[in-house]
């Protein structure tokens, strides 16, 4: 049996990881959102499922200092952490936000800063533990700014550099740290997209995501896959040719 901790639970990912997680185990969770009516409704699904204990505890996590209070509490409940799952954040209005100072720092807090200050308060708790496995659900929009989504870009590469660090530091003290790099999702955040053969289902994401949990992988992981080639790719095209390419 683990004890989960999931911010930003109400997340289709998050969602799905908790219910493969419950496959082969009977797990406790603590679950961290924005909407106290939905959480319940998780929680309750859960417990369906065979969910030991749930927790849940309504929180707007871009106030930043609550963080603290939050992680706490959370450790109190469930006494000790096994897996910790970081999967909050927004996509945003990316034309909007370019002329809306309001909407841009909303897009970085909620995907890099919110994210890094919870990360140290957790971190701080399981290295004194000596064990554990953090994953934060970052994006394969980090890794080269493009037209489209350069500032929630910009949030998931600074995301993505600051998990390579905090794995540096947590390494001697046998906590791992995944960084999932993710691709296109069909989720209610990327509703209004169309959708190709590209896109890929959160229960696909959370079932690759509970195996790397589960034999506690250290590292960057492209979920899918395939996202490593596609990116690989992206990265080499010279700027003469990407700044042109209007699809991206």
């Amino acid at each position: 049996m683990k004890k989960i901790l999931i911010i930003g639970a109400t997340s289709a990912i998050a969602q799905a990881f908790c219910k493969r997680s419950l496959h082969n185990a009977q797990n406790d969770f603590y679950l961290i959102g924005r909407n106290a009516e939905q959480l319940e409704l998780i929680a309750n699904d859960l417990k369906v499922r065979g969910a030991q204990n749930v927790f849940v505890e309504a929180a707007d996590l871009n106030t930043f200092e609550q963080h603290e209070k939050l992680i706490e509490k959370a450790q109190n409940c469930l006494k000790n952490f096994d897996w910790v799952l970081v999967a909050h954040g927004v996509l945003g209005d990316q034309k909007s936000a370019e002329h809306n100072s309001h909407q841009t720092l909303e897009i970085i807090h909620s995907n890099y800063t919110s994210q890094a200050t919870l990360l140290n308060c957790i971190a701080d708790k399981m290295e004194k533990m000596g064990s554990g496995v953090i994953g934060v659900l970052s994006s394969v929009a980090g890794d080269r700014g493009r037209r489209s989504n350069y500032i929630y870009g910009s949030a998931k590469a600074a995301i993505t550099t600051f998990l390579s660090g905090l794995r540096v530091r947590l390494f001697k003290s046998n906590v791992q740290v995944l960084t999932i790099k993710m691709g296109f999702v069909d989720t209610p955040m990327t509703a209004q997209f169309s959708k190709g053969p590209l896109w890929t289902k959160p229960e696909t994401i959370a079932m690759e995501l509970v195996s790397l949990f589960e034999n506690k992988k250290n590292g960057e992981y492209y979920l899918p896959f395939f996202w490593r080639y596609i990116m690989l790719v992206i990265r080499l095209l010279p700027s003469f040719i990407f700044n042109k390419m209007n699809f991206l």
